[in-house]
């Protein structure tokens, strides 16, 4: 796995789990930027891609987020275990636009014509290699084409949100929305002003 133009050699990897997703202990010598070179180890998770949407609409100055049981949170903290979001879902080797288009309709009910990418972030580059893409997209009541409420073979119970976007921001200030993707979307529309 030798690559002469990058500054990590992987030594080994051991696979300590592969049930929802794949943790491995991966040994590597990296390249510092001395010319010195150190041997680490760290965990890696690998839970594959995804792709989160913001769905707004200018004139109710409204977005739709979802509310759903997160257990990691509940582990750290969080009482009740649920969390308000952006619709969000994993890529399964689909491209990001299809991925996202699925998911709102799975999780919101809505049917959108257009969404527009905005960006891709790596969420927690320390120890999860998920890359997750980012949309926006503008939708209106006659969007709605189902209830939503997330796929029940994933066993999903997704609670759908109709929020005014000033309300939202303020739940960023009183962390009643702690969950970053969203957080980010949201910001991303407050910044680039896409209320008007």
């Amino acid at each position: 796995m030798k690559d002469t133009k990058s500054p990590v050699t992987i030594i080994s990897k051991t696979e300590l789990s592969n049930n929802w997703a794949k943790l491995e202990k991966v040994k590597y010598e990296y390249k510092l930027q001395d010319g010195s070179t150190q041997i680490q180890e760290r965990e890696v998770y690998n839970r594959g891609n995804g792709a989160v949407i913001l769905l707004y609409n200018k004139s109710k100055q409204s977005v739709i987020l979802t509310r759903q049981l997160r257990i990691p949170t509940w582990f750290n903290g969080n009482k009740d275990g649920l969390m308000i979001e952006a619709c969000a879902g994993m890529l399964d080797d689909k491209n990001p636009e299809e991925c996202i288009r699925r998911e709102t309709e799975e999780e919101t009910g809505y049917t959108l014509d257009k969404v527009q990418k905005i960006m891709e972030v790596y969420m927690s580059p320390g120890s999860v290699t998920e890359i997750l893409h980012y949309f926006v997209a503008e939708y209106s009541s006659d969007m709605k084409t189902s209830e939503g409420g997330g796929a029940e073979q994933e066993q999903e119970d997704i609670e759908v949100m109709e929020l005014p976007f000033k309300k939202t921001i303020e739940m960023i200030k009183t962390g009643k929305i702690k969950d970053a993707k969203t957080i980010i979307l949201l910001q991303y529309a407050a910044i680039n002003n896409l209320f008007g």
